[in-house]
Formats: structure tokens, sequence, C-alpha cells
């Protein structure tokens, strides 16, 4: 669908404001770029190791000429099957077990810190194994028209349709039932912790009789929809003054009509676990987790959710030649985006006073993949055998989940272009203003009632961008700006979600919107030195700073349910208005400063003697820095503001491809190294939600057949490299480990 990539590092007024890191451009193909007829059509498949499917990728475009029109149809469609598995835990929490369900084997330190009445040793909520299976169908289509007479006119609609559908059926073993490794262990539960070990403050690996566990599957349907028009212009007014124009509106439907879920439990059991190895997880049972006869229905849960994207946009720019070496660009532009969504849901306790009991040809084992089996129920036999509603269009939206967001914002920008020499040096720079104004309305519901939020902001954004060519091979370039980044709209929005689970401690975990933050404003300085080696070769090396105000954080705090607004209709039958949740909600804090260095290189081989001379490297290292202060029990007497990595940041980075390129064949190995990152504040008792250190391989490889005919075989992520998360940044308590699997395509493209 695309033909091209833009990224351009460093801004300058005529961009959009956004995207401080940088601005990605896809560009799609135009019946222009081609002299006359051209064609293509590919065609591949694609196979994993976690499923044994093959997966057809077909892809086609056409596109001719005729005088000043010219028309271009394209299209692609794939489907792919994708397994995840591996071991899960829903989070950690300090806990407290009566004296009285404290095994003799425990040791007397042990007991007196686990028996204590202040809860100080965090234990595992919900030890998991899961599976997430999803086949994914997606259909691309895009149409390019354009009217050209001559090079001062043109003239062009692009038009995008695509869709995406998923059918996902994922799986769970837990320690979640009636009687969980779930929080505190009280008097009137069942379990007796009968083994443990304790390193630092963690219960990194127990043994408990009397749990109850509890499978899960969960089955879900969803299409997102995506259109697109854009109208471009252009009009040579004169040599001297030219004008382009842009219409463009797009539409985002995400539909989810069928998320239905079946909770099967088996009760009285002796489970253990050890997690004190991040990388081999490990949980034993005292039977056998196949066997039907073990397990009785528990809970049944039916969801619905829509959530609708419209973007509307216009730009008209004017470019002004004052000579040959200067020119200046002015502009204005109107945007407006709008974001609104709903969910429905239906949950019944089957589990009370006791399990329902229903026939085993209702039960299944999981029929993918995974690391241990066990049983499950299927929603499309149980819920029908059981009277379960699982039609929910007449049933009224969920509180607080049902919310419109609505930002527009004006623009204008000037900027002077100057190509020129400094002391017989090549220069170019650009020095530019662009001054924007937004209004945000966000509506939804606060404790019940229905609000609209109204808020403005606005600012002047400078650049000023120089290259310097201090040799034919030498490029020196220097930017100063101030940038913003906007943020989501979901974060904005008067909504939230809530997710609850089996802990008798804390509930579950509520993520809300908040509708009055700030974009965060970003001062930055860039300065780079490249050399270029004719086409053989590159060398580059970078450093940046940034200053950024307002920087979006997470606040972090434990409430009561109550104090939230949402409706108690979604907690489960042992929670009430009292019960404790973790809750965190994006806000605007003091600031952020991120600096970094990146050296990139590149080299053909060429200087060997044959057939090494074909060979050639191509690789960047990345060093950032930044941190921003996390809030965890704001307006509590607890209140805590801690600095932690910027979210989603890797200090270290690297990418590395080695190469071999004939004008036959070539084959490419490449493997990207990512340094530890956060994703996340985590909460009071878990501060910073993190992924361990990754390593990726892949390989590609070509060859032609004839001039028209290419054959290609690529591979992703060849040692299946795990995904490692963890909670506390000084604990690295585990939260995840799963594989994915590598991922193998093969196939061949035509073109005529």
């Amino acid at each position: 669908l695309f033909n091209s990539v833009t990224v351009q590092k460093s801004w300058s007024a005529d961009q959009d404001e956004g995207g401080i890191a940088g601005t990605v451009q896809l560009n799609t193909a135009k019946p222009f770029d081609y002299d006359g007829f051209k064609a293509v059509v590919s065609a591949k498949g694609m196979t994993n190791t976690n499923e044994v499917s093959v997966t057809p990728r077909i892809v086609g475009m056409i596109s001719d000429r005729s005088g000043p029109f010219g028309a271009l149809i394209s299209a692609a469609y794939s489907t792919n099957d994708s397994n995840e598995y591996g071991y899960r835990i829903w989070g950690w929490s300090p806990i407290t077990i009566a004296p009285s369900h404290i095994g003799p084997n425990v040791s007397a330190a042990d007991a007196a810190l686990l028996g204590a009445a202040t809860a100080t040793q965090s234990s595992p909520q919900a030890i998991t194994y899961s599976t997430w299976y999803t086949h994914r169908e997606r259909l691309g289509l895009t149409g390019a028209f354009q009217y050209q007479p001559s090079d001062a006119f043109g003239l062009d609609l692009d038009v995008l349709y695509g869709r995406l559908s998923n059918h996902r059926d994922d799986y769970a073993l837990a320690a979640a039932g009636t009687n969980a490794i779930s929080g505190n262990v009280t008097t009137s539960g069942t379990q007796v912790l009968l083994s443990d070990t304790i390193r630092g403050n963690t219960i990194v690996a127990a043994k408990y009789s009397g749990v109850d566990l509890r499978s899960e599957r969960n089955a879900m349907n969803d299409t997102t929809n995506f259109y697109q028009a854009i109208v471009n212009g252009h009009y040579d007014i004169s040599n001297a003054f030219k004008v382009k124009a842009t219409v463009g509106y797009s539409r985002s439907e995400y539909a989810l009509p069928v998320f239905d879920k079946v909770f099967m439990e088996s009760k009285n059991h002796t489970v253990s676990y050890d997690v004190s190895d991040e990388n081999n997880p490990v949980n034993t049972y005292d039977f056998d987790t196949t066997d039907p006869t073990k397990w009785s229905l528990m809970r049944l849960d039916a969801q619905e959710t829509g959530i609708v994207s419209d973007f509307d946009n216009a730009k008209l720019d004017f470019d002004w030649a004052l000579n040959s070496a200067s020119n200046v660009t002015f502009g204005a532009s109107y945007k407006k985006f709008l974001n609104r969504g709903w969910n429905r849901n239906n949950k019944v306790f089957y589990n009370v006073p006791t399990d329902t009991a229903i026939a085993d040809s209702n039960k299944a084992t999981v029929p993918h993949d995974t690391t241990v089996n066990y049983i499950t129920g299927n929603p499309d036999t149980v819920d029908p055998l059981v009277g379960f509603n699982r039609d929910l269009s007449s049933l009224p939206t969920t509180g607080g989940t049902d919310y419109a967001v609505v930002e527009k914002t004006l623009a204008g920008d000037v900027q002077y272009d100057l190509h020129t020499a400094l002391f017989g040096v090549p220069l170019r720079a650009n020095a530019g203003l662009r001054y924007f104004s937004t209004d945000i309305v966000s509506a939804g519901l606060a404790s019940g009632a229905p609000v609209v939020i109204t808020h403005h902001y606005n600012s002047f954004l400078p650049a000023v961008n120089i290259a310097l060519d201090v040799s034919d091979q030498m490029v020196a370039r220097f930017s100063i700006s101030r940038n913003l980044s906007r943020p989501a709209l979901t974060d904005l929005a008067v909504a939230g979600s809530v997710s609850t689970n089996s802990s008798n401690q804390l509930g579950g975990s509520i993520s809300a919107g908040n509708p009055n933050l700030k974009p965060f404003l970003a001062d930055s300085i860039e300065a780079s030195l490249d050399y270029y080696q004719d086409k053989s070769g590159y060398a580059s090396i970078g450093v940046l700073y940034k200053n950024m105000e307002d920087m979006i954080t997470s606040e972090n705090s434990v409430v009561a349910y109550g104090t939230t607004g949402y409706p108690l209709s979604l907690l489960q039958p042992t929670q009430n208005a009292n019960t404790l949740f973790n809750y965190s909600r994006p806000v605007n804090g003091p600031g952020a400063i991120i600096d970094g260095i990146e050296v990139a290189a590149k080299k053909d081989f060429d200087f060997l003697p044959a057939p090494f001379d074909k060979f050639g490297v191509t690789g960047n290292v990345t060093y950032i820095d930044g941190n921003n202060d996390v809030i965890y029990n704001p307006g509590t007497s607890s209140q805590l503001i801690r600095p932690l990595p910027l979210f989603n940041l890797s200090k270290f980075s690297a990418n590395v491809t080695l190469y071999y390129e004939t004008d036959v064949w070539g084959v490419r190995l490449s493997e990207a190294h990512r340094s530890r990152y956060l994703t996340d504040g985590g909460n009071p008792s878990n501060q910073g939600t993190g992924i361990e250190p990754t390593d990726n391989i892949d390989f590609a490889a070509h060859y032609n057949l004839c001039d028209n005919l290419k054959l290609v075989v690529e591979g992703i992520n060849l040692t299946n490299q795990p995904i490692i998360q963890y909670a506390d940044v000084s604990a690295k308590r585990l939260l995840v480990n799963t594989t994915s699997g590598s991922t193998f395509t093969f196939g061949a493209t035509y073109e005529f």
C-alpha cells in the first residue's frame, strides 16, 4: 500500500505541531510516479512456530496514465494466526496470613512476618498459565487519481480503505477461585501455607493447600474499519509564487460485538509456585488439570464495546521565492478530532451458594500450544445451557464508560528558507514560527452525573534548522525548536476502565482519564555531523537535548471503590463499596529532561576482493537518558513523588545488519537490542512496571529469477525472544514471561 517512508527527525515550523521525537510520513504510490503502465503482484505464505497453519498475503497494484490523467489502484489482503503463551501474574501486594493457616513447616521467622498485623511481605495475585490465540484478517485498498495538465497545476485525489478483523481465544489457568492465592489469607478461607521462600520482602515461592483454581476462556470478535479521502492541489501563480491546498477526512470505527467469558472452578487443591527465576517460572498442581470431572461452572461474562474516531483537516500553504537563494513560506491549517466510545456488560455468578455442574460435553482442553493444558468452557454451548444473555443491545451503557472528546485546532505558520554560502561553504537554513490555538470539549459521566468539561490552550512554536556542507563529503547540522506533544484523546475522556480480581485485599484496578490534561512543551537542541562516502557508506554522530514542561506522568493511589463513582454492578459478589482498588490516571507533572547521543554507520565492503566485496554492514547505537516524577497516594499524608525513567524509553538501543548483495540475489541478517524500560508507574506497593532487555534476530533473502520475478523468504524473531515484564523497579517481581514464536514468510513478486 505504501511505496515510501519519510522520516523527519528535526522539526520545522511548516510541519504540523506534535511528534517531539520526529515525524514519520507514509506515502502511497501515485500514477505519475511511473512513466506509463505499471503493475505488480505479490503472493506470500506465513507460518509461525507456535502455530502449524500457513496463511496467505496477497498484494496487487495497477497504474496507468493517459495525457494529463492518471489512475492507480492497489489492494492488499492477508490473514495470519498467532499464539502467545506463557506465565502471568495479575499483580503483587503485601499480605498477611492468619496464624492458624500457617503450616508447621514454615519457619518461625517467616511465620512471624506473615502473621503480623501489618502486611510487609509481597505475594503474587493469581499465579497463571495463559494462552492468547488470534486469527487476524487484513484488507487494504487504495486509489490515487491525478490530473496534471501542466507543471504549474495539479490535482490529486487519494482514497484509502482498511479493515482489520480479529478472532481471539484467550485461555488461563489461575489460582483465582473462591479461595485463591490472591491477597490476605483469613480464618474464613480454606488456604493453608505449607512452605515458602522469601527474598527481600517478596514471597518468590510458596505451597498452599485448600486452594480453588479457576480456568478462563475468552472468545472475542472485533473489527476496525478505516476510511480516508484526501484532495491535494497545487498551482503556480508565477515562477515566484506558488500555492498548495489540502482537504481531508478520515474515520475509524472499532466494534467489539462479541467478548464472552466462561469461568470454570476446581476446588480444594494443593498448589505451589516458584518465580525465583524469572526465566523459568513454575506452578505445580496435585491433580490432572485436564480431568473434566474436576471442573464446574463458576461465572459467565459478556461485553460489547464501540469506539469511533473522526478527523477533519484543511491546509493552505504559500511559497514565495524572494530570489534564487531564498524564499518565504506561510500558511494556515484547521484540524478537528472526535473520539467517542461506550461499553455494555453482563456478569452472572453461578457459584452461589456452590458451583453449577454442567455436562462434560461442554468442556474442552486448550486446543493451542500452552505450557500446561487444562479444562475450559465453551461459551457457544455453556451460555444457552444455563440461559445466559449474550445479547446486550437492550442493556444500558455501563456507567463511566460512555464518553466523547472533541479537539479543534487552528494554526498558522511562516518560515524563511535560505540557500547560500558562508565563506565559500554551502549553507542551507530555515527559521520559522508556528502559532496554534486548541479547544477541547470532553463529555461523559462523573460520579453518575453527566458532565461537560471544556479546555483551551495556545502557544507560539519557533524553529531554526541549519545544514553546513563542511566538505563534499561532510555535513554539519544544527537545530533548535519548541514543539509539543498532545495527550491522547482517550486520556482526555471523562471515562475509565475497571478490572476486578478475586483478591480480598486489592479488588482490582481502575484506569481513568483526565479531561484537564495539558500538552507538554519540549524545547529541543540537536546537532549532528554526517560523513558520506559516495554510495558505499556513511557515518554519523548526533546529540540531542530536550527540556519538557508539564510532562504527562501518572498519579497512582489505593482508594475505596465507592469513592470513584463507578457502578457497584461491576464488582464481584465478595466486593463492595469499601473494597480497595488501585486507581491511576494521567496528570501533568513538573517536567523532564532528555539528553542522548546516537552513532550510525553503513559500509559496503567493496575494498575486499571478489566475492567478499558484496558484503556490507549497517548499524546504529543510541543512548538516551530521561526521568519524570510519578506521584503515589496524592493528597494524603503518605504522598510520595518518585523520579522514574520516562515510560517506554530504553537507555540503550542498538541495531546491526550484515548483508550480502549481488545483482541476482541478496541476504540480510539483523539484530535489534533494546535495554530495560518502564511501561507505567505501577502502584504504591510496586513502583514502576517494566520490560526486561530484548534481543531480536531477523533475516531476509531474495533471488531474482529474471528481471520481473523475485523470490523472497524472511524470518522474524529467530530465537523466539521471550517478553519478561516485572513490577517494581527495585524488587523486580515477575509479572509476565511469554513467547510468541518465530515467524517465517516465503513468496514471490512479479512486475509488469
